[in-house]
């Protein structure tokens, strides 16, 4: 795999920096000791340092000759709040806190990525090296965006990355069009009346409403969304009750919501209100529902996927960069990125035969180091594509 040697020969260093953050997670706006050591290095590189966006985000900045073109490079830091269950020496130091999504992975990415360009600055223009908190359901990338962004630190594109646990090493995603779906949250509370277990006659058991309430919703996608689309409603926590010989008289139904098309999240926000609501009034209870639209669809712009798959296929390969692929039903909120400047994220593999192979999301997830390299080596190389000495 022809990774940049300089890049190959940090390798070492940049699994420090990974196993470091894994170490030390931290939530969305809380990544203080993160921001902290990213700022030190950026700024010890010689690299321009810009702190306060988004609370915990922070942009480099980088320049070199006369050129007037910018780019824009994007890694996420937050970690989810989960109890891991790795018993590695880099596993988390802190309880119910663990990057578990790869995001101590992407930020080392970019870093290696800031050094070699600081070190080689074989470009000409600026890059905008951007460390975005919160992106596990805080929104940190729209909020970077609302805090000006783009104003303040102007791109003509903007590119993200992501590891693959489903893709082999040495291979990446590229492909153009929706790669993500929308990502919203539902929250259904269901009033009804409590009592005495032992006399469910005289209640109204919201528990029970809501088994029929979260058994109706399924119908939405099986049976109200088009079979050539997609959509996911998936009830998460289901939440009543504190004594097992009462009746309580309100249950809560949490969840996520994840389609592709406008009109498809159009229609499960208004049905999954429709549903709940007629369900709960045909056993005489009530049902309250809270509908919240995260992250909207992520979406590459063509020319710049194209011109992406060209910088990977540099580093990996034409053979080992896939173009056309279906979209994922994971959300990201890269897309409030994409939809202010053009740009592409790409997702590029990490699974080995006996590593790198554990989905995300999951307690025994870890990033694999040998895609730090990799994954440098791209944005350098996109770098050094988009940004020509003249």
């Amino acid at each position: 795999m022809p990774v940049i040697n300089r890049i190959a020969a940090l390798a070492p260093e940049m699994t420090e920096w990974r196993q470091d953050f894994h170490a030390h997670p931290e939530l969305g706006f809380e990544e203080r000791r993160t921001s902290d050591i990213v700022a030190r290095k950026l700024e010890s590189w010689g690299i321009e340092v810009h702190r306060g966006l988004a609370t915990t985000g922070l942009v480099g900045v980088l320049r070199n000759g006369s050129g007037t073109r910018s780019i824009g490079l994007r890694a996420d830091m937050d970690c989810l709040p989960m109890t891991e269950q790795n018993d590695v020496p880099h596993r988390s130091t802190v309880p119910g806190r663990m990057h578990a999504c790869g995001h101590d992975g992407h930020t080392a990415t970019l870093l290696g990525a800031a050094r070699y360009l600081a070190e080689t600055r074989n470009f000409d223009g600026t890059v905008h090296f951007i460390f975005q908190p919160a992106e596990e359901g805080g929104g940190g990338g729209q909020v970077m965006v609302q805090e000006g962004l783009f104003e303040r630190f102007p791109c003509d594109a903007v590119y993200g990355i992501h590891n693959d646990p489903t893709l082999p090493l040495g291979e990446a995603k590229v492909v153009p069009g929706t790669v993500l779906a929308a990502s919203d949250r539902v929250s259904i509370t269901i009033r009804g009346i409590g009592g005495h277990a032992a006399r469910p006659h005289v209640a109204v058991d919201p528990v029970l409403v809501g088994a029929h309430v979260l058994v109706a919703l399924q119908g939405l996608v099986s049976r109200r969304t088009d079979p050539l689309d997609s959509a996911v409603l998936s009830i998460t926590m289901f939440q009543a009750g504190s004594a097992m010989n009462v009746i309580p008289d309100a249950a809560e139904l949490k969840g996520t919501v994840r389609t592709l098309r406008p009109e498809t999240r159009d229609m499960m926000e208004r049905l999954i209100a429709r549903v709940a609501e007629s369900t709960a009034a045909a056993h005489e209870a009530e049902a309250e529902v809270v509908y919240t639209r995260l992250y909207p669809p992520t979406v590459n712009h063509p020319e710049e996927t194209a011109r992406a798959a060209q910088a990977a296929a540099r580093v990996l390969g034409a053979a080992k960069v896939i173009g056309d692929a279906p979209p994922i039903m994971g959300g990201e909120d890269f897309s409030f990125m994409l939809l202010a400047r053009p740009g592409a994220f790409v997702m590029i593999g990490q699974k080995e035969a006996d590593r790198g192979d554990v989905p995300v999301h999951h307690p025994r997830y870890d990033f694999n180091d040998a895609m730090l390299p990799v994954g440098a080596s791209y944005f350098a190389t996109l770098v050094e594509q988009e940004l020509p000495r003249g």
